[in-house]
């Protein structure tokens, strides 16, 4: 169950990865419809403007994204998980976002249902479906379809503009912070652990990963594809991390766990405190997550970096 939570990260605030492996993109029939019409599940994607007045999302992201662009007040239900913005509390949650209870969802009268695509979510978006109510199923695991979940839920919403500006905003604070940091010297090794026992990392399949390069870092594990590989004791030594990124309740369970207090990072107490209310899902978010990391990893560029808060 540990290792589920910790590679299935989606719908989990305190280590939001979005990194379900078992869930690959179903391709839809040659010819029948484009990839831009189609859902994660190769499902086609309802018309524009057709989102209607009564929003089920039970996807984080989404969520987040919908207040962005103005179109919180159409939530009507979300997940236990969506707790970004703080208005999003305000919203009845139909509980878990994984396995959703149907009736639940149903009892909420959606115009349309907007899940995370996982495999776990596959019956749930066909009885959905069956009863009549549009389901759009996506995944967002990478900067990129951060981007494209913008421009997705604008062209449903029919709120196409608000969203472009949000997206160009995105677009304009990650590119002002890669420009900053690209021109510093040193880009500090760093590792970020997410699970302890056994011992689990960001890889190079993360958008956290993404992140980390923009912020002017570099992960020891970028070359392991996964989003959250398990790795051992022994591989973290021989990557000779600089600095260990963690949050703060983290950093002081690491120090006392045995093995890694064998990390030099972790001895000398070289801990990067993160914060996870930023860092902790992929969405509007990542430009201020990048200007926190960048932060984090470059201190000379704290006032410069100020001016590129949106």
């Amino acid at each position: 169950m540990r290792r589920r939570l910790a590679t299935c990260l989606p719908l989990i605030p305190f280590a939001l990865l979005g990194a379900c492996a078992d869930t690959p993109r179903v391709p839809a029939p040659k010819g029948a419809v484009t990839a831009e019409a189609v859902d994660d599940f190769g499902v086609p994607i309802p018309g524009p403007g057709t989102a209607g007045g009564r929003i089920v999302s039970l996807n984080p992201s989404v969520t987040e994204a919908l207040f962005a662009i103005g179109s919180g007040p159409r939530l009507v239900a979300r997940s236990k998980w969506d707790t970004f913005p703080v208005e999003a509390l305000a919203v009845p949650s139909v509980g878990d976002g994984i396995r959703p209870s149907v009736e639940a969802v149903l009892a909420m009268r959606p115009t349309l249902v907007i899940l995370y695509a996982s495999a776990d979510n596959r019956a749930a978006a066909e009885a959905l479906r069956r009863a009549g109510i549009p389901v759009v199923a996506l995944r967002v695991d990478r900067l990129a379809q951060v981007d494209h979940l913008l421009h997705l839920l604008g062209r449903l919403t029919g709120d196409s503009t608000a969203a472009r500006l949000v997206r160009d905003s995105v677009r304009r604070t990650l590119d002002r912070v890669r420009t900053l940091t690209s021109r510093q010297g040193h880009r500090p090794r760093v590792l970020w652990p997410v699970w302890d026992t056994p011992p689990m990392v960001i890889g190079g399949g993360s958008y956290l990963d993404e992140l980390m390069e923009i912020a002017g870092g570099y992960n020891v594990f970028h070359d392991l594809p996964a989003p959250s590989p398990t790795v051992n004791i022994e591989e973290i030594l021989r990557r000779e991390p600089e600095v260990v990124l963690t949050s703060a309740a983290s950093a002081q369970r690491l120090a006392q766990r045995p093995g890694w207090r064998e990390l030099p990072a972790i001895r000398a107490k070289r801990f990067l405190l993160e914060d996870p209310a930023l860092t902790g899902r992929p969405s509007v978010n990542v430009g201020m997550a990048a200007v926190h990391l960048a932060r984090l990893l470059h201190p000379a560029l704290r006032d410069s970096l100020r001016d590129s808060l949106p």
